[in-house]
């Protein structure tokens, strides 16, 4: 199994960032996209990629909203080429990058046409005009409102012919997100934390949309993001995660119904978590909503504790099918000398068992 894991976007510190994260034995990076929040996502992973000579490199996540799937694909195939094929495309439907714009997730409908549009861009296909229906008449009419002489009949990414094909990797939590992700996606990446009944439960659902859909229920990956802290203290540990796992376990929950196995104190904390968050202090371990996480829930959602517990958590998650986990990290208004105490555990004593 594959371990990764998440930074921010910074144009000039991923430099720095990407080559600790390849000296330390992780296989792969990923960085925010949330524009108001951090840098560019592009310029940081083609900036990683020309400071480092082996992890992977992707978003962790763009979004199907806030640029086209033109856009979107000739971004990450340009760090596939500086990459030379290390890249992976991490995609959902929107957190932050939306909330900061005024607005709530993309929904689901359009989402999958997303998805349909750059798989084609991202094979070198065509994508006909007419299916293009993101850019509003209102902003830019028809292009036969020129009256050419000729133009391009479809859309299509003429020069990306020749680079390797990036994968796409959907983030997904409910039914219906896996569904689609496992219609389109060349990699499922759950957000139902790390409990193992939740993923058996989010691949079952990904195999049964196969099914339905004429495919193969085994021709797709498997992995998840996991909010986890290695520490001999277990208070600790958990403190840890808090920021993080407030950001991850809310989307279970995020339109008022929690999705996957639940027991009920444990659906009592989700619908808490989502009355409580303020997106202002998203991702902090401070933050009103992190204080509603509780011991329990902390442990069955995220992977705190020893190293050996952690290992153990992790292989028992690989035993399921998953070949690739991202940690989210999220240590923002945490304690950040055990903070650093925990990734040198992680990094020293959990990433060589992997």
């Amino acid at each position: 199994m594959q371990i990764w894991t998440s930074g921010v976007a910074s144009p000039r510190g991923i430099v720095h960032v990407a080559r600790d994260v390849e000296a330390a034995g992780w296989d792969g990076l990923v960085v925010v996209d949330s524009q108001n929040l951090s840098g560019d996502p592009y310029v940081a992973l083609a900036m990683a990629a020309t400071a480092t000579e082996r992890i992977g490199l992707g978003p962790g996540v763009t979004n199907s909203v806030t640029r086209s799937a033109a856009v979107t694909a000739t971004s990450i195939a340009s760090v596939q080429r500086i990459a030379e094929g290390r890249a992976v495309l991490g995609i959902g439907r929107g957190d932050s990058a939306l909330a900061h714009l005024g607005r709530a997730p993309g929904r689901v409908a359009p989402f999958e046409r997303y998805l349909r549009h750059l798989q084609a861009y991202l094979k070198g296909e065509s994508v006909p005009f007419d299916d293009i229906v993101d850019i509003s008449a209102d902003i830019a009419p028809p292009m036969s409102a020129l009256q050419l002489a000729d133009a391009p009949a479809d859309s299509r990414i003429e020069w990306i012919a020749g680079t390797d094909k990036v994968p796409v990797e959907v983030a997904a939590s409910g039914p219906r997100v896996i569904a689609v992700g496992a219609r389109h996606a060349d990699r499922l990446m759950f957000t139902l934390g790390a409990d193992n009944e939740r993923i058996a439960w989010g691949i079952a659902q990904a195999r049964q949309a196969r099914r339905e859909a004429g495919l193969d229920p085994e021709g797709i990956a498997f992995g998840a993001y996991i909010n986890a802290a290695c520490h001999p203290d277990l208070d600790v540990a958990r403190d840890l995660v808090r920021g993080g796992l407030t950001t991850f376990a809310r989307f279970s929950v995020m339109h008022g119904t929690a999705s996957g196995p639940l027991n009920e104190s444990n659906r009592t904390v989700l619908r808490d978590l989502r009355d409580a968050y303020d997106m202002r202090k998203h991702t902090q371990g401070d933050s009103r909503q992190a204080g509603v996480l509780t011991p329990g829930f902390i442990d069955r959602f995220a992977i705190v504790g020893s190293s050996a517990h952690c290992i153990e958590r992790l292989q028992s998650l690989a035993g399921l099918g998953l070949d690739k986990v991202i940690i989210s990290g999220g240590r923002r208004g945490a304690d950040q000398v055990a903070a650093k105490e925990a990734q040198k555990i992680m990094e020293q004593e959990v990433l060589p068992a992997f």
